[in-house]
């Protein structure tokens, strides 16, 4: 089979997986999304080729290799048929190198048809990046704490809109609290690879809505390219009176681990202050959600307000964090008050 470019790669056939023969290191600091981890030599064993490689000489390091790689030829390709009932795979290592190519080998041997990646994961790594690069028409929603912003996102779907949801792609909703009841946050390079395929399925000729978010979410950071862009969007601002936010956060903490809140309060203590930080605990422990979320609110608010800066935007008042409401809210007052713009391939 020929080698493919990375877009005819990403574009094969939906029943071909994408194996990654990479060790299952490389593969756990960043991968394809939706690749198969399927490595032709372990950690232990790739660190002893390649310690070879530099302390002996290539073709001792080629011999080393050939001999881990014989007794796993069987299993492999059984490993390859359960995975592609298709009897077609896509494959790539690193760099387009001898590992895909021996895997390739076997396979097509044992009867698959394998798309190899021309230039391995590290093709997809430059497209990840030029992803980023790409001019696009963004639509920013913004509000204090509580107003249920992400929740508008997804509600936004549902009058076909497209939406990039950056807290879900970075399992984090982006505050102290934020890893709360959430899965594990990706690597960083894991977090690009992921942003970068949402970024790719997006239109071209429609705005994408975002969530307003600072830089860094959790542990790790939107690409500078990306954040200037949302810096330099229409920000739309869904105002929600305080009460209503409190009372949200409230039902919604109030369901979390005492523990986890309470450990997430010291981490911002230095910022709410000694008897701010002494009262949410006290409050913790009292199952009194409301005071909680309300002291922490002071600290929320003001540091949202300050980052607005000098930044113009849409003020779109409501009562409520019904998301269905608020999203027809947003969506109107977007459609009144901006022009229809350019397809960004034509704006390019």
């Amino acid at each position: 089979m020929p080698r493919l470019s990375i877009k005819d790669f990403l574009q094969g056939p939906a029943d071909a997986p994408i194996l990654d023969v990479r060790a299952p290191q490389e593969y756990a600091q960043g991968h394809i999304p939706g690749a198969v981890s399927f490595p032709l030599f372990s950690d232990e064993e790739r660190a002893r080729i390649g310690t070879t490689y530099k302390q002996i000489s290539q073709d001792r390091a080629v011999l080393l290799g050939l001999d881990m790689f014989g007794p796993k030829m069987s299993r492999m390709v059984q490993q390859a048929h359960k995975l592609a009932p298709g009897k077609q795979v896509r494959l790539h290592c690193w760099r387009g190198g001898m590992r895909s190519g021996a895997v390739q080998w076997l396979l097509e041997l044992g009867g698959l048809q394998v798309q190899l990646l021309d230039k391995g994961y590290k093709d997809y790594r430059h497209f990840a990046l030029a992803e980023f690069e790409r001019p696009r028409q963004l639509l920013v929603l913004g509000g204090l704490t509580g107003s249920g912003k992400t929740d508008v996102l997804h509600a936004l779907t549902q009058l076909q809109q497209p939406v990039l949801d950056l807290e879900g792609l970075a399992s984090h909703k982006g505050s102290a609290f934020g890893s709360i009841g959430q899965p594990a946050q990706p690597t960083q390079e894991q977090f690009e690879n992921d942003l970068a395929w949402q970024l790719a399925q997006l239109p071209d000729d429609a705005p994408v809505w975002v969530e307003d978010e600072s830089r860094t979410i959790g542990s790790v950071h939107l690409p500078t390219q990306l954040f200037a862009q949302m810096q330099q969007a229409p920000l739309v601002l869904l105002e929600i009176p305080r009460e209503v936010r409190v009372r949200k956060l409230a039902g919604e903490y109030g369901r979390q681990d005492a523990g986890a809140l309470a450990s997430s309060i010291l981490r911002i203590r230095k910022r709410l202050g000694g008897l701010a930080t002494k009262e949410a605990l006290a409050a913790i422990a009292e199952d009194d959600m409301e005071k909680m979320v309300s002291l922490v609110l002071d600290y929320y608010d003001k540091t949202y307000t300050h980052s607005l800066g000098g930044r113009t935007f849409l003020r779109v008042p409501s009562t409520t964090c019904d998301p269905s409401e608020n999203a027809e809210l947003v969506f109107r007052a977007v459609q009144a008050n901006f022009p229809a713009p350019q397809p960004a391939a034509q704006a390019r």
